[in-house]
């Protein structure tokens, strides 16, 4: 194959437009060898999870038929990132390899490894940056040049930054080779698990850059207006549901934020407030790469979680008692996604009601998330146990029977992913065990048979939790 080929490495990054690696490998005038390597040991401890493998299979798919429609291929490879990107140099000729930076931090030790290790091969890795996030991490600093902690502020300062909102628009053609590399077929991945246990996400969810485009149009046309009440009811389809697609990169921040101020309405401030939330969230990870493990503020490392695996397996069941949580792990097994407000209430309930340590509930996240993201799920299961960035108080405390009535107060949402509860008059669905008697035969359940009594008392938890948060040291 001809020297002037380059390669193209697709990794988090998987679409055509907003590409910035795609752009400058085009501007080389070569042919352009576009590539996904599945290398399950490049993330070590943070490999992707199940389901996100399953929208992985979806996305590739995707992506493969967006670059077949520009007479191109994506040539997928299974293996040690650095031995497959070697021997697809030589066997395409090319002593180029363009690829999108990422900042996690096993990624950042990755490309500086993989640069190094290329370029004694005679080969250049060229990492562009612009892709995932709109502020490169080290831009917003405090005025003594420090990172911020805060969310607000660094906000702020973000608006007073406008990003860059040139977005590089889709390529018309690429130029192919005569004869492409072999490549697996995306089934040969393996990345769907062996039990069907995913038919549900994929019939909820469509992969694809064309769907993110889609969904985008559909939240400013529809939902933009009434987002910053309706992000808050479970019940409703309110939020853009966006968030898987721009985990896998099938739409970047940029698109988002300048869709959202070419329309113009000040209703989308509070949906791009969501936006730099995330970039806060990379922000964090970026100067503070222990917190995907460890608090944030170091005392809290001194709490004693307890794990009882008991207690676990029956908050990821739903089977905890509490209508509202046990709809949100419900729904998050079936469909790979939480509304963020159940979020909020499943995690406050795991670490303050049943003191296990926010690192197994995000864990267990990480595992069964569509829109598993490091950064994001890191200091949003921080923020919730009171121990991270902008942590909310440790003495804020859930209550998931007043959450459940305040954001569910018909029922809808627990009626939906909690069946056996549909009966339920809404007077009692968030805390069943208060109903008489008659209602519960009426409706048909019988607590601690068809439907579990709470596996805990609230109050009683809470103030055991603030006793434990109480006796930590002030500072350390």
């Amino acid at each position: 194959m001809s020297q002037d080929a380059v390669l193209l490495w697709f990794r988090q990054d998987l679409r055509l437009a907003d590409n910035p690696a795609l752009y400058v490998a085009r501007q080389t005038n070569g042919l352009v060898i576009p590539v996904y390597i599945d290398d399950l040991k490049a993330a070590a401890e943070w490999q992707a999870g199940s389901a996100d493998r399953v929208w992985l299979h979806g996305s590739l798919s995707s992506l493969q038929q967006d670059l077949r429609s520009l007479q191109s291929e994506l040539i997928l490879r299974q293996g040690p990132t650095l031995h497959k990107l070697i021997e697809l140099a030589r066997e395409t000729g090319a002593r180029h390899i363009h690829c999108n930076a990422r900042y996690e931090p096993w990624a950042i030790r990755q490309e500086q490894a993989l640069q190094q290790a290329l370029a004694d091969q005679g080969i250049e890795l060229v990492c562009h940056r612009g892709a995932s996030l709109l502020w490169e991490p080290g831009t917003i600093q405090t005025g003594d040049r420090k990172p911020y902690q805060v969310f607000t502020p660094f906000f702020k300062k973000c608006l007073q930054s406008p990003p860059e909102l040139d977005v590089i628009p889709r390529p018309k053609t690429l130029k192919a080779p005569a004869q492409w590399p072999k490549s697996l077929a995306v089934e040969e991945l393996n990345l769907l698990p062996r039990l069907h246990w995913h038919r549900d996400m994929q019939a909820f969810w469509q992969p694809g850059e064309a769907q993110a485009q889609r969904l985008l149009n559909e939240f400013i046309q529809t939902k933009q207006d009434a987002y910053s009440d309706a992000r808050n009811i479970p019940s409703i389809d309110g939020t853009s549901r966006l968030s898987p697609y721009l985990s896998h990169g099938e739409i970047s921040p940029r698109q988002i934020w300048q869709a959202v101020a070419e329309d113009g309405r000040r209703s989308g401030t509070s949906f791009l407030r969501e936006i730099v939330w995330r970039e806060f969230a990379y922000h964090v990870l970026y100067h503070f790469p222990h917190t995907t493990d460890q608090a944030l503020k170091a005392k809290f490392n001194q709490l004693p979680w307890t794990m009882r695996q008991d207690w676990f397996e029956r908050w990821i069941q739903g089977q905890t008692g509490y209508p509202v949580v046990d709809a949100g792990m419900r729904q998050l097994w079936r469909i790979g996604w939480m509304h963020n407000r159940v979020r909020m209430i499943v995690g406050s309930f795991l670490t303050k009601d049943l003191l296990i340590g926010w690192q197994d509930g995000a864990r267990w996240f990480w595992d069964t998330l569509l829109d598993a993201d490091l950064a994001q799920n890191s200091l949003n299961w921080q923020w919730v146990a009171g121990c991270g960035a902008d942590a909310q108080p440790f003495f804020r405390i859930f209550n998931p029977v007043t959450q459940g009535q305040k954001f569910d107060p018909d029922g809808r949402y627990v009626r939906q992913w909690v069946p056996e509860l549909a009966q339920m008059p809404a007077k009692y669905i968030h805390a069943p065990w208060t109903a008489p008697d008659s209602v519960l035969r009426q409706a048909g359940i019988q607590l601690g048979n068809t439907y579990p009594e709470p596996m805990v008392d609230h109050g009683t938890a809470r103030n055991q939790a603030l006793k434990i948060y109480k006796q930590l040291p002030v500072s350390i």
